[in-house]
């Protein structure tokens, strides 16, 4: 059978790489598969800038918007779904094209999970239970004073993680850190097909960033936010965390206004981006930096891309 290896497209938010994905799956004949954390997730399509119907009508796209908010989206899943995703695309002699901002789905790819047992509903239970009780920053001075080591690699407002941390510990016994110091399985061999990170200077990505935040509150925004809120979700799931969720639901309930929360989102989404960039250069040097003039010639570089035989 004639197997068509992946591309992937890493790359910071709104830097341009789902319109490069889109631009390449025309061109090749390809499935986009979506690797952004929050594009999963159904009730963001506009907050999440997920691809609409426009785009889904031109190529396949596959683990966008098939989520509830209620559930909580992992790495593990993900790198389950997506490897179901591209083996179809194969089968069906299509090129899979895997695009997104999430870095560590990325590397459930190509370098696979830390092979950690499940944990017991009673000690998730207890520890979810827990950070509702004292909060996230209390919550991290618990960890601290048992992991120390893992402690220092979580921010204390980032409950989700901190409760991650704390019940591996409990059930297992090992550091999340020892865990995840373990290999895994990788899905795919990056090396068979082309692995890119697109980028773009600070100046330009911020100005990108504010203007596509206009265009969010222009499209809905604020709709979308308003029917998120009446599902009365818990706020520490992370489709809660989506950038401009909190400064639009504050401005809904009166406590800022609507050109405050805009500033206000604005504002999370450069710090995000820079934290972005940052994790995509300690971990994804070695795969191929693109800058914008040389993501408008890329197509052209896959004029004849590799169908390799197995």
């Amino acid at each position: 059978m004639t197997i068509r290896a992946p591309i992937l497209i890493a790359g910071p938010t709104a830097s341009g790489k789902s319109a490069l994905a889109l631009a390449l799956a025309e061109r090749l004949d390809g499935t986009i598969i979506n690797a952004d954390a929050m594009q999963v997730y159904r009730e963001l399509r506009v907050l999440t800038a997920r691809p609409g119907e426009a785009e889904t009508e031109r190529t396949p796209h596959r683990l966008y918007g098939h989520v509830p908010g209620a559930e909580a989206y992992s790495a593990a899943r993900f790198a389950t779904e997506a490897a179901a995703a591209i083996a179809e695309a194969q089968q069906a002699g299509r090129v899979p094209i895997v695009v997104g901002g999430t870095g560590l789905y990325f590397m459930a790819l190509t370098e696979g999970l830390s092979p950690i047992p499940p944990i017991p509903d009673d000690i998730r239970a207890h520890w979810r239970g827990r950070a509702a009780e004292i909060g996230p920053a209390a919550l991290h001075a618990e960890l601290a004073e048992r992991d120390p080591e893992m402690a220092a690699r979580l921010r204390p407002s980032d409950p989700q993680r901190l409760v991650r941390a704390l019940e591996v510990l409990d059930a297992t016994g090992v550091s999340l850190a020892g865990w995840q110091a373990k290999p895994g399985e990788p899905v795919v061999c990056w090396e068979e097909g082309r692995a890119f990170v697109v980028s773009r200077e600070r100046d330009d990505l911020n100005a990108r960033c504010d203007a596509r935040f206009d265009a969010m509150i222009a499209e809905g925004a604020i709709e979308e936010v308003r029917a998120l809120l009446q599902l009365g979700l818990d706020p520490d799931l992370p489709v809660m965390r989506a950038l401009g969720v909190k400064p639009l639901a504050d401005a809904l309930g009166g406590r800022m206004s609507v050109e405050a929360a805009s500033e206000a989102a604005k504002t999370e989404t450069r710090r995000y981006v820079k934290r972005q960039m940052t994790w995509l250069r300690r971990n994804m040097m070695s795969w191929q930096w693109l800058n914008a003039q040389q993501m408008e010639t890329l197509q052209v570089t896959f004029d004849n891309y590799g169908k390799v035989s197995r």
